[in-house]
């Protein structure tokens, strides 16, 4: 079964619009769309000057919706984001004043920037995606997601984010310098004229779009493969890592392999496939589960990061062979040679 006919040429398109300003960046563009399909919010991570703010900006000038922008600061309140009530003297009655998370794509730039007062504002919006003021609860537009950068080399003025919100995260995505030859490009790019980025799908064909993804098919031996990956970061030595035990403190938690599944749905569709393979999952790994590892003093004493816990834990999990619809098919197609015979 093949992505629906027609459904992946609009996302192909975002990305060309992107593509006219945004030079390589190929995982980070591939890991949006995944993060728009699967209604997912996504929190990319990179040193200045990585265009991280920027691909996120361009994306949005690709789909339609409503678009709003948040510099995060230290004297940032929570008011600034969700909203507040405001007291009219001369009707003598309250009203409320929605704040800037009331749109489909919302930026978070320098997230860790602000307060963890500030940064908790976001927890109702980003799982409940509808905000309380007062007494009366206002849902966000449907789709809605954040999309949040970070900056991971200054220390002085930021503010680590809590693990309850870094969870709600579907995707981190690590943004690192491009090469010599891409650098190349994006200097003579942007010390030109920009081409405009022009408005390819509406807020419909993305909710059209999403619920194509939903409909991929995954084999239950995929799901039990991401079940089987997320528990080994509980458990390394059940799978042969206990030398790893000592470095994690806490592993992930159920709702990494929710999104992996999810997330590899997505992927599949955006790489034009009605199913998923055992390579969906596995390419999302990484992203999906490196912010949700509590690692020990010891990890950081020895310079273990995230990555090299679950790239070891990787080769540890056996991926399944074939997928039983793969297997299924192959039947399928046996069995109608026979006949024809």
């Amino acid at each position: 079964m093949e992505a629906a006919d027609g459904l992946e040429k609009p996302l192909e398109q975002v990305l060309y619009e992107v593509k006219k300003v945004i030079v390589g960046q190929d995982h980070l563009l591939e890991r949006l769309v995944v993060a728009l399909l699967a209604r997912g919010h996504i929190l990319v991570e990179g040193v200045p000057g990585l265009a991280k703010t920027m691909a996120i900006k361009t994306l949005a000038g690709a789909v339609g919706g409503a678009f709003h922008r948040i510099q995060f600061t230290p004297d940032l309140v929570p008011a600034d984001l969700v909203g507040t009530r405001i007291y009219n003297q001369r009707l003598g009655e309250f009203s409320t004043s929605l704040g800037p998370v009331f749109t489909n794509l919302l930026l978070a730039d320098e997230i860790n920037r602000a307060p963890a007062k500030v940064q908790s504002a976001l927890l109702e919006v980003m799982q409940e995606r509808q905000v309380t003021i007062g007494r009366e609860t206002h849902v966000v537009p449907d789709p809605f997601l954040v999309l949040a950068t970070q900056n991971p080399i200054e220390s002085e003025g930021t503010y680590p984010l809590p693990e309850a919100q870094v969870d709600r995260f579907m995707l981190k995505v690590l943004v690192d310098y491009p090469n010599p030859t891409e650098e190349f490009v994006i200097v003579e790019r942007m010390t030109g004229r920009l081409e405009k980025v022009s408005k390819v799908i509406e807020t419909d064909q993305l909710v059209e779009l999403q619920q194509a993804a939903d409909d991929v098919y995954v084999d239950p031996a995929l799901i039990e493969y991401a079940v089987r990956l997320v528990g080994a970061t509980r458990n390394p030595g059940a799978v042969g890592q206990g030398e790893l035990a000592p470095y994690v403190l806490y592993g992930a938690s159920p709702r990494a392999a929710i999104n992996l599944i999810l997330g590899a749905k997505a992927l599949a569709f955006v790489r034009g496939r009605g199913y998923c393979l055992p390579q969906d999952v596995y390419d999302l790994v990484l992203d999906v589960m490196r912010h949700r590892l509590v690692l020990s003093y010891e990890a950081l004493v020895d310079g273990l990061t995230a990555d090299d816990v679950l790239n070891r834990l990787l080769i540890a999990v056996a991926r399944p062979e074939v997928p039983l619809r793969d297997r299924t098919k192959r039947l399928d197609d046996a069995t109608s040679d026979v006949l024809r015979t």
